[in-house]
Parts: C-alpha cells; sequence; structure tokens
C-alpha cells in the first residue's frame, strides 16, 4: 500500500485525502490548527499539525508525516507584502526535509498575466501579480530539487465555494466580456489521483475546464441560480487569458467531468 502525504487539508486537500483512502492509499494529512486533528482521524487520515513559517517548521511528529513515497504540497501563498520571499522561504525549510520519491506541487493559473490571447505551459511569461511570482519561484525550487510535477489549477468551484457570492449585488463590474478559466473540485481530484495512479512526474500541466463562458454570462447565471442580487457589467473584455489544457488531457488521457462551467450551477 503506498503511502501519500498532503500537506494542507483545507477545501481541497481534506476531499482529496477521503478519496485517495477510497482509492486503497494510505493518507498522512497535515492542517495548521489543532481543533481540525479529530475530523481527519475521524475520516481514516493519519493526523498531524504543522505549521510552516519563513523561519522555522513546528510539528511534533513530521518526520513521520514526511515518511511517505508521495507528498502533495497544497499550500497557497499568504496574503501579505513580502509574498515573494515569505513563500520562497518557507518552502526552501521545507525541501530538505522531504523524503518522498515523488512531489506534486499545487499551483494556479494566476501564474499567467492576462496576455489577452489562449496561454500553455509552454508560454515564456513574467507573472505580474505577488502570488503568481511566488508560485513561479516555488515551482522552479521543487521542479529543480526533486521528482516534481507541478499542477496550476484554474479558479476553484464546486459544493460549497459557490461563485454566485462572489459578484453577487455588485454594478459596472469591468471586464464583462472576457472568458473566465474555473475549474471543479472532482476535476481537480481526479487528475491529481490519475497523475499518482500513472506516474507522472516532471512534468507542468495546466487544468481548466475546456470551455470557457463570459464573465457576465457565468456570474450573472451563478448569482441568479443563488437567488441573490445580480451583478451588472461593464461591456468589454480587454484583460483575458484562456487557459488551454491540451497537455494534461492528452499526457493523461483525461475528460473533464464539467468542461463547461455553466452545467456546474
Amino acid at each position: 500500500m503506498k503511502t501519500v502525504s498532503i500537506l494542507g487539508c483545507g477545501w481541497l486537500g481534506l476531499p482529496l485525502a477521503s478519496h485517495l483512502l477510497r482509492e486503497g492509499y494510505r493518507v498522512h494529512g497535515s492542517v495548521t490548527s489543532q481543533d481540525k486533528l479529530a475530523l481527519l482521524q475521524e475520516k481514516g487520515i493519519i493526523p498531524y499539525q504543522i505549521q510552516i513559517t519563513d523561519t522555522q517548521i513546528t510539528g511534533d511528529q513530521l518526520s513521520g508525516f514526511l515518511a511517505s513515497e508521495i507528498l502533495i504540497i497544497n499550500v497557497p501563498p499568504a496574503r501579505r507584502e513580502d509574498i515573494v520571499a515569505y513563500h520562497t522561504a518557507q518552502m526552501s525549510l521545507l525541501l530538505p526535509l522531504i523524503k518522498a520519491q515523488h512531489v506534486l506541487f499545487v499551483s494556479s493559473t494566476s501564474v499567467y498575466p492576462e496576455l489577452n490571447r489562449v496561454v500553455t505551459e509552454d508560454d515564456h511569461f513574467e507573472p505580474v501579480k505577488g502570488s503568481g511570482k511566488a508560485l513561479v519561484a516555488v515551482e522552479e525550487l521543487f521542479r529543480t530539487h526533486t521528482d516534481c510535477t507541478v499542477l496550476r489549477f484554474a479558479g476553484l468551484i464546486g459544493y460549497d465555494r459557490q461563485p454566485g457570492r462572489f459578484l453577487a449585488g455588485k454594478t459596472n463590474v469591468e471586464n464583462g466580456d472576457a472568458p473566465i478559466n474555473v475549474i471543479h473540485q472532482d476535476d481537480c481530484i481526479a487528475i491529481i489521483t490519475e497523475i499518482i495512479r500513472q506516474g507522472v512526474w516532471g512534468e507542468v500541466f495546466n487544468a481548466c475546464s475546456d470551455v470557457h463562458p463570459l464573465r457576465k454570462d457565468f456570474y450573472t447565471l451563478a448569482a441568479s441560480k443563488a437567488g441573490l442580487v445580480l451583478p451588472t457589467f461593464i461591456a468589454g473584455g480587454n484583460k483575458f487569458k484562456i487557459i488551454n489544457s491540451d497537455k494534461l488531457k492528452q499526457r493523461l488521457g483525461y475528460a473533464f467531468k464539467y468542461p463547461d462551467p455553466l452545467e456546474t450551477l
């Protein structure tokens, strides 16, 4: 039985851990607060409390958590002024402690600037946002020093993360005619499972639903379905990117469970 360690059992990591358990893996899961340990244990996940700052890693059984064949790192950059330096320092502390044969680093399509065109993994770019800069730096760190696959997820939707609330009641929202990039939680979990099952390492993948509805159409329908006040939008879509996931689909033989985000609402 292979052991998978998931650093960060939150909105995505917790259901992923439960799914991998059902698939027959032994799963170690980490949370930052003690009050969440019982929830992991109830689900059959071996629980660990681990906190990583830019200066130290705290956790009573860190070596036990890291004793696995596969390590999934699901720790998004914290929102702070020194986001690039802080997140890079966090992951640099973790790097020499990794014992896993393979690493899966959960990244984001926020690494891509709005180039007003389709973007692929082959694009060379300079991120604009601090979070994107931090993620690119850490991607490079793990890809250089471990057998790592980087998975760049688009905007996460599904279950309690309902997009209808994001813009409900707002007026004159810009970029209404721009295409959006999102992915459902079920697809995120299925893709990670396939990477592990097929042993696809040393790659960089975009992961985004096939269809890219206009911002105004998606968020208006989402608010309507949720019974919320509809947002209004300013016409135009001069700031956008269209995330292409063909590489992932071809390499994994993957078909999205929710290819059209409008059907998830």
